[in-house]
C-alpha cells in the first residue's frame, strides 16, 4: 500500500463525507416524489369525473357552470269566487237590559229563568206590594168620600136654584152654592187620579219583558231589594236573534255589502250557520286599523253569546293569478314569489294576497299572470341566479 502524505496549510477545509448516509437521502427523496406523482394523478381523474357527470337535477351551463332545474308555471288570470274570512264574538242582536221601573223593594217571585223563552209583556219578577197596597185602598176611600162631597154639593147647588125662583135665596147664595159644587167635582177628579198614579206604581212593581225573545242571564233572587239604581236584572235577546261580531282590515272591508251570505262556525263545533251581514262599519277604528262587520245568526242552542267564531263571507267574484301555496312565500318584508325572466334569472317579486282557499292562494297585487313562476324550491334559489326552468301547465 503507497500512502502520500500532504501537509495542510490552515487554509485549507477538511470534508469528511459519509457515502451511507448519502444514499439513504436520495433514496427518502426518490419515495417522496412517488407520492407526490400518485396523489396529484388521483385528483384528475377525480375531477375529470365530477365534469363529465353533472349532478341530478342540473343542467351544464355554458362555460362549464351548473343550473338547477326549476318547474314553474304561467298561472294566467282566472276567475275567482272572492270570499273574506275573520274571526269575532258572538252576541245577541238586541241584547236588551230589564230592570226595575217602579220604586222596588224586596222581590217576592222570580218567574223565569236565563235560557226561557218569554213573550211582550210577561212578567219575569215580582216585587213586595203591601204598603202601595194600602196607599192605594186609602186613595180609593178618599175618592169615595170626594163623589159624596160633590153629590151634596150639587143637591144644595139644586135646591137653591129652585127657591130663587120664589125670592127665597139671593143671586149671592147660588154663586156660593156653585163654587162648591164645582169644587167638590174637581176633588173628586184630583182623589180619582191619585188612586190612578197609585195603582199604575203597584203595576210597575212587576218586571216585565220589553219584547218577545231569549232571557240570556238572570241576576236578581227572591227576598233581594232592588231598586232603580241596582241595574239589570235580566238580560233579553230580542226574537232571539244572535250575530257575529266579525273585524275586518281596511282592505278587506271594501269587499263586503249589506245582504252578503256568510257562513258561521263557533269555535269547538264541526258545523257551520248559514247569515248574512246585515250592518258594515261606517268607519275604522284608529287604534287597530280594523272595522267591524255585524252577521246576524239565526237561534240555534249551539249559538252562545260571548263565544268565538270564524266567519267566511261571500264577497262576489275576481279575476286574477291564482297559485298553489307551494310557490307563495312569505319573511319579514312580506309575500312573494320567485320568477324565472327572459334570461332564465330568478327574480323575487312581492305580491298582495287575496283569499286562500283548498284551490290556491289568490294573488290580489303584483303578478299579471303571464310570468313564469317557480312552484316549489324557492327557498333554495337567490335572486340573479341562473336557472334551467321546466315549464309545467297551469292547473284550472
Amino acid at each position: 500500500m503507497n500512502r502520500e502524505s500532504r501537509g495542510f496549510s490552515s487554509s485549507d477545509t477538511l470534508v469528511v463525507v459519509d457515502r451511507s448516509r448519502r444514499q439513504r437521502m436520495a433514496l427518502i427523496a426518490g419515495v417522496g416524489l412517488i407520492v407526490v406523482v400518485l396523489v396529484a394523478a388521483f385528483l384528475m381523474m377525480r375531477g375529470g369525473k365530477e365534469e363529465s357527470a353533472p349532478a341530478p337535477g342540473t343542467q351544464q351551463g355554458q362555460g362549464g357552470g351548473q343550473r338547477p332545474t326549476v318547474t314553474v308555471v304561467v298561472p294566467g288570470r282566472s276567475d275567482v269566487a272572492r270570499t273574506v274570512t275573520a274571526s269575532g264574538a258572538l252576541a245577541a242582536r238586541r241584547d236588551q237590559p230589564v230592570g226595575i221601573a217602579g220604586t222596588g223593594g224586596r222581590v217576592t217571585r222570580v218567574l223565569v229563568d236565563a235560557g226561557t223563552w218569554v213573550k211582550a209583556g210577561q212578567a219575569l219578577a215580582t216585587v213586595d206590594r203591601s204598603v202601595q197596597a194600602q196607599q192605594a185602598a186609602q186613595l180609593a176611600a178618599q175618592v169615595d168620600a170626594a163623589r159624596a162631597n160633590a153629590a151634596l154639593a150639587q143637591s144644595n147647588y139644586e135646591r137653591a136654584v129652585a127657591l130663587q125662583g120664589r125670592g127665597f135665596v139671593s143671586k149671592a147664595e147660588i154663586d156660593s152654592k156653585r163654587a162648591t159644587r164645582d169644587a167638590a167635582n174637581a176633588q173628586v177628579r184630583v182623589t180619582q187620579a191619585q188612586l190612578n198614579s197609585t195603582r199604575a206604581e203597584i203595576g210597575r212593581l212587576d218586571v216585565r219583558a220589553p219584547a218577545s225573545g231569549l232571557i240570556l242571564a238572570r241576576n236578581v233572587e227572591v227576598g233581594q231589594i232592588v231598586s232603580p239604581g241596582t241595574g239589570a236584572l235580566f238580560r233579553l235577546a230580542e226574537g232571539g236573534e244572535m250575530e257575529m261580531k266579525a273585524n275586518l282590515s281596511q282592505q278587506d272591508l271594501v269587499f263586503v255589502k249589506t245582504g252578503m251570505p256568510a257562513s258561521v262556525t263557533p269555535i269547538g263545533l264541526d258545523r257551520s250557520f248559514t247569515g248574512r251581514v246585515w250592518q258594515v262599519a261606517p268607519m275604522i277604528d284608529p287604534q287597530s286599523r280594523q272595522g267591524e262587520v255585524r252577521i246576524i245568526v239565526p237561534y240555534d242552542p249551539a249559538i252562545r253569546p260571548g263565544g268565538f267564531a270564524e266567519a267566511r263571507i261571500g264577497a262576489g267574484g275576481t279575476t286574477a293569478p291564482l297559485l298553489p301555496q307551494s310557490a307563495v312565500l312569505s319573511d319579514e318584508k312580506g309575500n312573494y314569489v320567485y320568477i324565472v325572466n327572459a334570461k332564465n334569472e330568478v327574480e323575487r317579486r312581492p305580491i298582495k294576497i287575496g283569499s286562500v282557499d283548498d284551490n290556491g292562494v289568490t294573488i290580489a297585487e303584483g303578478l299579471s299572470g303571464q310570468e313564469s313562476v317557480v312552484l316549489s324550491a324557492g327557498p333554495f334559489l337567490n335572486p340573479g341566479q341562473k336557472v334551467a326552468p321546466k315549464r309545467q301547465a297551469a292547473a284550472r
